[in-house]
């Protein structure tokens, strides 16, 4: 069993120490260990993902779109949607929902491919260049003020823990399997 360590603990603690504490009244038995880490990254992501979106909730966009004109952006050239779905993580039939919705607000374009017809290649709008590079600083400014409750030493560390669990874990879990 583990126990709970630092001042949110100690003080009544996060929402997850509430539920640890409630598992170890009634299993004391079981390590709680992984919950108090998979909880908490759990917690924080879905916290973190209600409020990140704000920015891009006043522009019109989900996250989900956000993501895929953000790849168009950044590998500055067009992708097909396979590809699409490869650097966002998503489903191929997502993607296709979100390249229509996107292509009927102007935000991309599609053309078929001249070799083979059924191969769409996608690229960014004018304007879809404008909305990714207006919200993008934006998006960031936000994210950094969520991130100043850590100073830059715990940033930092938070970071480099995150990359190496989510690297060994995309390593055997792979990073559309798990």
């Amino acid at each position: 069993m583990r126990a709970e360590n630092g001042p949110a603990a100690e003080a009544g603690g996060d929402t997850v120490a509430a539920v640890v504490r409630q598992w170890q009244a009634v299993r004391p038995d079981i390590d709680t260990g992984p919950m108090e880490v998979i909880g908490r990254i759990n917690r924080c992501a879905a916290l973190l993902q209600q409020a990140e979106d704000a920015p891009l909730r006043r522009a019109g966009l989900t996250r989900a779109e956000f993501d895929l004109l953000g790849a168009l952006r950044r590998t500055g050239h067009e992708l097909t949607p396979g590809e699409l779905a490869r650097e966002t993580f998503s489903s191929g039939a997502a993607v296709t929902k979100r390249l229509k919705q996107l292509q009927e607000r102007a935000l991309v374009e599609r053309r078929a491919d001249a070799r083979d017809r059924r191969v769409a290649h996608v690229r960014l709008t004018d304007a879809g260049r404008g909305l990714v590079d207006t919200i993008l600083p934006e998006q960031l400014s936000y994210e950094m003020v969520v991130l100043s409750v850590l100073d830059g030493g715990d940033q930092e560390r938070l970071s480099d823990l995150l990359g190496g669990l989510l690297a060994r874990l995309e390593g055997r879990l792979g990073p559309g399997r798990g």
